[in-house]
């Protein structure tokens, strides 16, 4: 009997990246790993840092926090390269990331969200699923001020990365299916909280 099943697809690029970048996981140099991924992933890379921050943790939950002061110290270094991407590099380097994933209209949204909120956008954004290196560009091509964002950077980052590592480090692996699949509506729901909480100090 000849076999109909469909041949298997070949694994898509974002997978085979997410593979390798997995392997380092359990490599003496995984720190260094998991702070180029976080450094990267906020200028230009697709994979998250928590592909590296998830299995780290889990096999060593006595370092949850060093984990995740590293993903947000590298994700804000990051974050200057991306500013610098979209203030100073436009039409060389700002422009071919944003097309390679397809974003114009979310970059052109995020300007405009700019001009209205300022340094929210930062807070805000950077909980939520958008990318945070569309966030970056987007700051450079508004020339936001550095101060105020390195330090919402620092916020939206450390918030998210210590979020993640404290469940982990509390429940263990029972709880990371949970993180792959509600985290990003429990970080919409945190940023709400957010922006009111800072909201409510400055009006009330």
């Amino acid at each position: 009997m000849s076999d109909t099943s469909a041949p298997a697809r070949p694994p898509s690029l974002l997978n085979r990246l997410y593979a390798k970048v997995l392997r380092h996981a359990g490599s003496p140099y995984a720190p260094l790993w998991l702070a180029l991924l976080s450094f990267c992933e906020a200028s230009f890379f697709p994979l998250p840092p928590e592909t590296l921050l998830v299995p780290m943790v889990l096999a060593q939950r006595q370092k949850a926090w060093r984990y995740a002061a590293i993903c947000t110290i590298a994700s804000v270094a990051g974050g200057i390269l991306g500013w610098v991407i979209g203030a100073m590099l436009l039409d060389y380097a700002a422009k071919p990331i944003v097309h390679f994933y397809h974003a114009e209209h979310t970059l052109a949204a995020l300007q405009e969200k700019f001009r209205q909120w300022g340094v929210w956008i930062i807070l805000f954004k950077g909980l939520t699923p958008i990318p945070y290196k569309f966030v970056t560009i987007a700051s450079g091509m508004a020339h936001f001020a550095m101060g105020p964002f390195l330090l919402a950077s620092a916020i939206t980052r450390g918030t998210r990365f210590f979020l993640v590592a404290a469940l982990l480090r509390r429940f263990g692996a029972p709880i990371e299916q949970f993180i792959e699949t509600r985290l990003p509506l429990l970080m919409g729901i945190f940023a709400v909280l957010l922006l009111g909480g800072f909201l409510a100090l400055r009006y009330l």
